[in-house]
C-alpha cells in the first residue's frame, strides 16, 4: 500500500462488500419484523441500503478505480448473527423484534465507524465531493441507528417485552386475593368487637 489514497480504496472495497451485503440480508429481516414500525424501518433502510451503493460507485468513478471484489468478513459474520435469531425463534414477537434490533443496530455501528474512517482519509487527502458523499451516507446511518432505538424504546418494549414481564402470574394473583381476603376479615372482626363494646 503506498499512501492514504490507497487505503481509502481498500476500506471502500470493503465497504461496498458490506453494503451488498447488507441488501441482500434487510429483505429477511423485514419479513421476520412483528412490529410495523420496525418492518417500515428496515424497508425504509433497505432504500437508503441501495442509494448507498450507488454512491459508492460514483466515488470510484471518481478516484477512476474499478470496485473490485472483496469479501467483507465483519459485516458477513454480523449478518451471521441476525440469521441465528431467526432460526433460534421461528414465531414473530416482540422479542424477537427486540433481538433483531440489537443485531441491526450492531451492523449499524459497524457501517458509521467505516464511513466515519474513510471520510476522515478522504478529508485528510481533500477529496471534497467524496467526502460530502461519505457524509451523506454517514447522516443516514446514524439516523436510522437512532430510529431503531426509538422503536425499540418507544413502543416494543414497553408495550410488548416489559408489559409481558410486569403482568401478574397466576400464583402472585392468588397471594394477592389471599391477602385482601385477609385484611378484610381483620376488618370485619374489628368492626364486630366495637359494636359489642358500645
Amino acid at each position: 500500500m503506498k499512501g492514504i489514497k490507497d487505503l481509502l480504496i481498500e476500506e471502500l472495497y470493503d465497504i461496498y462488500s458490506a453494503e451488498e451485503q447488507i441488501v441482500e440480508a434487510l429483505p429477511k429481516m423485514v419479513a421476520a419484523s412483528e412490529s410495523p414500525d420496525l418492518k417500515k424501518a428496515f424497508q425504509s433502510h433497505l432504500k437508503e441500503t441501495k442509494g448507498q451503493v450507488q454512491r459508492l460507485k460514483k466515488i470510484f468513478k471518481i478516484l477512476k478505480v474499478e470496485k473490485k471484489e472483496k469479501l467483507c468478513k465483519a459485516a458477513k459474520g454480523l449478518i451471521q448473527e441476525c440469521k441465528e435469531v431467526l432460526k433460534n425463534s421461528k414465531t414473530k414477537s416482540a422479542i424477537r423484534d427486540a433481538a433483531l434490533i440489537s443485531k441491526a443496530q450492531r451492523i449499524e455501528h459497524y457501517e458509521i465507524a467505516a464511513y466515519g474512517t474513510v471520510r476522515t482519509f478522504a478529508k485528510e487527502i481533500d477529496l471534497d465531493t467524496i467526502v460530502d458523499l461519505l457524509q451523506q451516507t454517514l447522516d443516514e446511518e446514524g439516523n436510522a441507528d437512532k430510529k431503531l432505538t426509538e422503536i425499540a424504546e418507544g413502543g416494543l418494549l414497553k408495550t410488548g417485552i416489559n408489559q409481558q414481564a410486569n403482568m401478574p402470574n397466576e400464583k402472585s394473583t392468588k397471594t394477592n386475593r389471599s391477602k385482601t381476603s385477609t385484611r378484610t376479615n381483620k376488618k370485619s372482626t374489628s368492626s364486630k368487637k366495637l359494636a359489642a363494646a358500645r
